[in-house]
C-alpha cells in the first residue's frame, strides 16, 4: 500500500505532541549527529588507567589510505625487531609490503577472472571479483602470506611516497587497467585460446602492473645495508642483508599464529574452521583461515594473550559506537534511542546477517583493565590514524564494545586448548566471497 496523505496527517500529529521531538530536532538539525546525541557524562567516566598495559614504541599512521591491517601487523613486528636491536623508536616500511600486496593482488585477480572464465560476466561471482581488484584492505592471512614471502625492511630504506600515504586514485588507475586486463583474457578464453598463451598474456599485464607501482612507489630493495645506533648510542652496522633473511633473524616466526573469530551466527558453528572462496593476495601462500569460537573462548584468547604481554592484532567494525576525536568506542557513548525515541535490536548475529556490520579495521590490544572482582572493564588498542586523535593515538574500548563489535584475534598457537588443535587441522568449510567473514580491514 502506498503512504497516503492521512497517514501523513498522523505521522506529523504524532510528532508534534512531543516536545521531546521538538528539542532533538532543533539539536541534530543543527549539529552532528553525533555530537548531538554523545552521552557526556559516560564519556567523561571512560579513564584511561589500566590494570595491566603493554609498553610499545608509540602509534603510526595510515593517512588517506586502507592499510590498517598491514600497519597493525607491522607494529607487532617492529616491537620483535627493535627490541632484538636495542631500538628506542622504530617502525617497518609500510610501502614495502604495499608494493608487493599490490601486486600480489593482481596476479590474484587475474588468476580468478582466469578461473572463472567460463562463468557468466553478469553473474554475482564474476561481478564480486571485478568489484574490488587490488583494494587497500586486507586480513591476517594475506599479512602473514606477504611477509613470509618478501620479508621486512627499515621505513627509511623506502618511506612513504605520495601514492602510498593517499591510495585512492592510484588504486583507481590499477583497478581500471585490471578490469580491461579481465575483458582481453576472457575473451582470449571464449576463443579457446591455450593456457599457456593466456599464462604469457598475464604475465606482460603483470610487468605493467608492476611498472605502475614502481612509478607510484619507487623500486623496493633486494638487499641492503642497515646502520643504526642503538637506544645506549653504541652504532651497528648490518650488511647484505635480504628483507626476508632481516624478518627471520630479528622477527618473531608468524606460523605460530592462528586467526580466531567470533562469528555466533546460525550458518557457522564453533569450533569449526572456515575460510572465504577468492580472498587472499599471494598465490601459492597459506591463505586465509579461522576457528570460530564462542565469546567466552574468544574473550579469554584475548585475555590471556595480552596478562601474557603480547601486544594482539584484531579486528573489528570500528565504526560503530566510536567517538573517533576521543578515541572511544563503547556501546553507551551515543544516546541514539534517547534522541530519536526508538529502540535498535540487533545483536552481534543479526547484525552480521542483515548487513549491518562486518569486519572493517585492524588495530592492536596493547592492555586491559580488570577489576578487584576479576571482571574486564575495559581495553587500550593502538590504533594507526596518527597521535591527534584519542590519547596520542591510543584508543579506550568498553568490555561490552568488545563482545558487541570484535570479530577477529590473532594469537600464538599455544593458547589453543587441544580440542582447539583438533579442529585447527580439520579441512576448512568454503564461505562465499560476499559472506560477512570475507570483509577486509580497510578504515582509514
Amino acid at each position: 500500500m502506498k503512504i497516503s496523505l492521512e497517514d501523513l496527517k498522523k505521522f506529523r500529529e504524532n510528532f508534534e505532541s512531543s516536545e521531546k521531538n521538538v528539542v532533538a530536532m532543533n539539536a541534530a538539525s543543527n549539529c552532528a549527529i553525533n555530537t548531538a546525541a554523545l552521552n557526556r557524562v559516560h564519556a567523561q567516566s571512560m579513564n584511561r588507567v589500566f590494570s595491566n598495559e603493554i609498553k610499545t614504541r608509540g602509534v603510526t599512521n595510515q593517512k588517506k589510505s586502507g592499510r590498517c591491517w598491514m600497519f597493525a601487523g607491522l607494529n607487532l613486528l617492529r616491537e620483535s625487531v627493535a627490541d632484538k636491536l636495542n631500538l628506542e623508536n622504530f617502525e617497518l616500511s609500510q610501502s614495502y609490503q604495499m608494493f608487493y600486496d599490490k601486486l600480489e593482488k593482481a596476479n590474484y585477480f587475474l588468476e580468478s577472472i582466469i578461473e572463472t572464465g567460463k562463468e557468466d560476466l553478469h553473474g554475482r561471482l564474476v561481478m564480486w571479483i571485478l568489484s574490488k581488484p587490488v583494494e587497500d584492505g586486507g586480513q591476517w592471512g594475506m599479512f602473514v602470506d606477504l611477509v613470509e614471502k618478501y620479508g621486512v625492511l627499515p621505513k627509511e630504506l623506502m618511506d612513504e611516497s605520495f601514492q602510498t600515504s593517499d591510495s585512492a586514485t592510484m588504486n583507481r588507475l590499477l583497478d581500471t587497467k585490471l578490469r580491461e586486463d579481465a575483458m582481453i583474457l576472457r575473451k582470449m578464453i571464449e576463443k579457446n585460446e591455450s593456457e599457456k598463451h593466456i599464462q604469457s598474456k598475464k604475465v606482460e599485464m603483470l610487468d605493467e602492473i608492476y611498472r605502475i607501482l614502481s612509478i607510484n612507489m619507487g623500486l623496493p630493495p633486494q638487499t641492503f645495508d642497515y646502520e643504526y645506533k642503538d637506544k645506549d648510542g653504541n652504532f651497528h652496522r648490518i650488511e647484505n642483508i635480504t628483507p626476508v633473511e632481516f624478518y627471520k633473524e630479528f622477527g618473531f616466526p608468524l606460523e605460530d599464529t592462528v586467526s580466531v573469530i567470533n562469528c555466533p551466527t546460525p550458518d557457522k558453528q564453533f569450533m569449526k574452521t572456515y575460510t572465504v572462496q577468492y580472498l587472499g593476495n599471494v598465490i601459492g601462500g597459506k591463505g586465509i583461515t579461522y576457528l570460530n569460537l564462542d565469546l567466552k573462548d574468544f574473550k579469554e584468547m584475548a585475555k590471556k594473550a595480552i596478562l601474557d604481554g603480547n601486544l594482539t592484532w584484531f579486528t573489528a567494525d570500528v565504526g560503530k559506537m566510536m567517538e573517533r576525536e576521543k578515541g572511544i568506542l563503547d556501546t553507551e557513548i551515543y544516546d541514539f534511542e534517547k534522541l530519536y525515541g526508538t529502540k535498535f535490536i540487533f545483536d552481534k548475529s543479526s547484525r552480521l546477517d542483515y548487513g549491518d556490520s562486518l569486519m572493517t579495521h585492524a588495530m592492536v590490544f596493547t592492555g586491559i583493565d580488570i577489576n578487584s572482582e576479576g571482571k574486564i572493564t575495559k581495553w587500550k588498542v593502538e590504533n594507526s590514524w596518527g597521535d591527534q586523535i584519542g590519547d596520542k593515538g591510543y584508543f579506550i574500548m568498553s568490555d561490552s564494545w568488545f563482545d558487541q563489535y570484535v570479530y577477529e584475534i590473532v594469537v600464538d598457537k599455544k593458547y589453543l586448548s587441544k580440542e582447539m588443535k583438533k579442529a585447527l587441522k580439520e579441512k576448512p568449510v568454503i564461505l562465499p566471497p560476499w559472506d560477512p567473514m570475507g570483509s577486509v580491514a580497510f578504515a582509514r
